[in-house]
């Protein structure tokens, strides 16, 4: 599982806002965009300066990509995983 800032950089390119300018408006360092920008994990507060600075929400800027192999695996009773069919 992993998240995804995909949409972050799209909603740059719509509203004309380079990684400069966002770090400018929002107070973010260049590491935090360089670990957006590799899909890293970053800390709330991070989310919560790009949404400020940007007006928008968290789901605007992030989404939850699942594991192609955890969508195929199912519980046990027991906690062992199985292959669904």
């Amino acid at each position: 599982m992993r998240f995804s800032y995909n949409k972050l950089f799209k909603l740059l390119i719509d509203r004309g806002i380079n990684k400069k300018t966002l770090r400018e408006m929002s107070g973010i360092s260049a590491t935090s965009v360089a670990k957006l920008g590799k899909g890293g994990n970053v800390n709330t507060d991070v989310l919560l300066r790009i949404c400020g600075a940007l007006k928008c929400d968290v789901g605007d800027i992030m989404e939850f990509i699942p594991n192609p192999e955890s969508e195929n695996l199912e519980e046990t009773k027991d906690g062992d995983k199985k292959t669904s069919v």
